[in-house]
């Protein structure tokens, strides 16, 4: 049962962090949309401080610019614990994104983490984005044999101070499950709340989560800081 936790650990790290780069991705794309002299979509550098430990994200998000509906999507992440761990959490993943209508993409791409290697994914993405909205749902499914789904949405606000500065709240949900056997498999609530001064945001984060059959359940408070690289 321990060795069965510590892979689901390591995996939940994974895709909770995937969904969550694809709000910064959003968030991006509209900041860049607002500013015509910049020619691609940022690179976006995260890092949360928590009771847990510490974990650090790059993400990529790029469109391919002879054809504009084909883009690549990447993430490379780790998690240094306060407690050591048998199992690093270390997750990268790389994404070919294909837009079926404004608004809407398919994605498929490999999963690597040290548990379970190469895994093929798929996933659809619906996001609404205004400067200040964004709406993002995301159902995923691991293409392995043993495969298993992920359904996520994601809520962020940014109302305006002024010309420089902003609110920043964000409101994320997943619930993951293995079909063939209908065990709950990785959930979590996450929510954010701070300010965002131009590319900058920080503020406090709170992460509740629950994984593998038996719903084990480890919560986190801390401080969050993403900036935006052009």
């Amino acid at each position: 049962m321990y060795k069965i936790m510590k892979e689901q650990k390591s995996v939940r790290i994974g895709v909770a962090l995937f969904f969550i780069s694809l709000t910064t991705a959003f968030q991006a794309q509209t900041i860049a949309e607002k500013q015509p002299d910049l020619k691609s979509t940022p690179i976006n550098m995260e890092m949360m401080l928590g009771s847990r430990g510490i974990y650090y994200q790059v993400m990529v998000n790029k469109k391919f610019k002879s054809i504009p509906k084909l883009g690549f999507f990447s993430i490379t992440n780790g998690n240094a614990p306060w407690e050591k761990e048998m199992t690093p959490d270390i997750m990268t993943q790389s994404h070919i994104t294909y837009t079926l209508l404004r608004g809407l993409e398919v994605t498929t791409g490999l999963q690597y983490t040290p548990v379970y290697g190469f895994r093929p994914v798929a996933s659809l993405i619906y996001s609404y984005s205004t400067p200040e909205f964004t709406i993002v749902a995301n159902p995923k499914i691991d293409l392995a044999s043993d495969w298993a789904s992920e359904n996520m949405l994601l809520i962020e606000y940014r109302p305006k101070i002024n010309d420089n500065w902003s609110w920043y709240g964000r409101a994320q949900g997943l619930y993951g499950f293995v079909p063939s056997s209908g065990d709950h498999n990785r959930s979590y609530i996450y929510l954010r709340a701070g300010l965002s001064y131009k590319e900058f945001s920080f503020g406090l984060g709170s992460n509740f989560e629950w994984y593998g059959p038996i719903k084990h359940n480890e919560n986190s408070i801390g401080l969050f800081a993403s900036v935006l690289v052009f």
